[in-house]
């Protein structure tokens, strides 16, 4: 048997409004150090999103490469494979690989290129070893793919066109993305196949959004063009025995198909994930069988805490009435809840900050966010006009207002898709 845990979707270096997650961030790796150890893994798979940012700050570097450390001095025979998510800078996870190689971490940012100007498929191919050193099973270690890493057409000696593999499977799936996401599978699965031998079993990666996923929409970037370009199963061959998924927040399995699994983030990264069950999943793997999946809770190191819960609002005496009711043990600073007040107005309140502020200094938690929404009358809620600011939007919100305000229609889903792109692109790179 072979025991692999899965996680993704770190985010290390990230910020809620503000307030750094970084005590959390290290009470979660510190968790992950124990259960590693007690539960006996043999391997340590990290799908995508390691860092909040491509420009990640030196403290989470550091805390990456802290737990790196540590997880290989308790457990030298751990088999452990990062990839790079969308928020990842590819080229800035792979420049430390040939170090962390040497400790026996493999990095995959994103594609590169051999000598031959072909895709290095070897780099992505990682043995996974149990305890007594075997090879159990193969794993075929995709990041996340940008729109450059698909497949394109090629030119013949005449420098005609020739059509390509996307291009042929276009005609059956009318989406080039899509096609360019399967031939690259497919290729890949081919390498693992020419590397396992019947009795290792076959397990890949991904960062990406899968038709039906849930999604968590303040916290998880729109990718590949937006969630248009959700990704079918069947990219996914029959015979993989397991495939790790990141991007979605929320742990869950992609339709009926319980070895194919979003691991969920390990602490919510928005008011929006406080009611997720955040959990890694342990996997045990056994050659010719179902895999065999456990979800194992992570603790909640710091508390979320939304008056009123879920995505409602309510007046103002009644938002202060829920926080007189509180009870709360007092924690250091650090460690105290996290809270955002949702609270619906008819109109502008000048006192209101000052009439929030005196109920809180009595309670030991941290006011991140007020979130206010006018009615204007006593009519229904669906009349509430929410207030936002310009952090909680994405940038493809951003461009679809401005075009909106500009021509007084919605922009068209092609030039949704070209500015998703070029938005994709330059967050790739340095």
């Amino acid at each position: 048997m072979l025991r692999l845990f899965h996680t993704a979707d770190w985010h290390l270096g990230h910020h809620l409004h503000g307030v750094s997650r970084q005590l959390e961030h290290q009470q979660f790796l510190d968790w992950l150090l124990d259960e590693l150890q007690t539960k006996q893994a043999d391997a340590l798979i990290v799908a995508g999103d390691i860092f909040d940012s491509a420009n990640p700050s030196s403290a989470a570097q550091s805390q990456l490469y802290d737990f790196l450390v540590k997880a290989r001095t308790r457990l030298p025979n751990l088999n452990i494979i990062l990839i790079g998510g969308n928020h990842d800078s590819a080229s800035r996870l792979d420049a430390p690989s040939p170090i962390l190689n040497a400790l026996g971490v493999t990095v995959v940012g994103g594609l590169s290129l051999n000598a031959q100007g072909n895709i290095d498929w070897d780099r992505l191919l990682v043995p996974l070893t149990n305890a007594e050193g075997e090879i159990k099973a193969w794993c075929g270690a995709m990041p996340f793919l940008r729109n450059a890493d698909l497949p394109t057409a090629t030119r013949d000696d005449n420098g005609g066109s020739v059509i390509s593999d996307i291009e042929r499977l276009s005609e059956q799936d009318n989406d080039p993305l899509i096609s360019g996401m399967k031939t690259l599978y497919a290729e890949l699965f081919t390498q693992l196949q020419q590397k396992a031998s019947n009795a290792e079993s076959l397990i890949l990666t991904g960062h990406c959004y899968m038709v039906n996923g849930a999604v968590s929409e303040l916290s998880e970037r729109k990718i590949l063009g937006g969630n248009q370009h959700a990704l079918p199963v069947e990219l996914f061959p029959d015979d993989i025995a397991y495939v790790a998924l990141g991007h979605l927040h929320l742990a869950q399995k992609v339709g009926a198909n319980e070895h194919i699994r979003y691991s969920g983030s390990p602490i919510p990264l928005s008011f929006d994930e406080t009611d997720y069950l955040h959990q890694l999943v342990q996997v045990d793997v056994r050659a010719g069988q179902p895999v065999e999946t456990v979800a194992v809770k992570i603790p909640r190191s710091v508390q979320l805490l939304r008056i009123p819960n879920g995505k409602d609002f309510a007046v103002l005496s009644e938002v202060i009435g829920q926080l007189e009711t509180l009870t709360l043990n007092d924690l250091p600073i650090g460690q105290r809840p996290l809270l955002e007040l949702r609270i619906r107005l008819e109109k502008p309140e000048p006192g209101l900050r000052q009439q929030i502020e005196e109920v809180i200094s009595k309670l030991p938690v941290r006011l991140l966010k007020i979130s206010t929404a006018y009615s204007g009358s006593e009519k229904s809620l669906a009349d509430l006009k929410i207030e936002e600011r310009l952090e909680e939007l994405q940038p493809l919100d951003v461009f679809q207002r401005c075009y909106q305000n500009k021509y007084d229609k919605d922009a068209p889903e092609a030039m949704n898709a070209l500015f998703s792109e070029l938005v994709e692109s330059l967050q790739g790179t340095e």
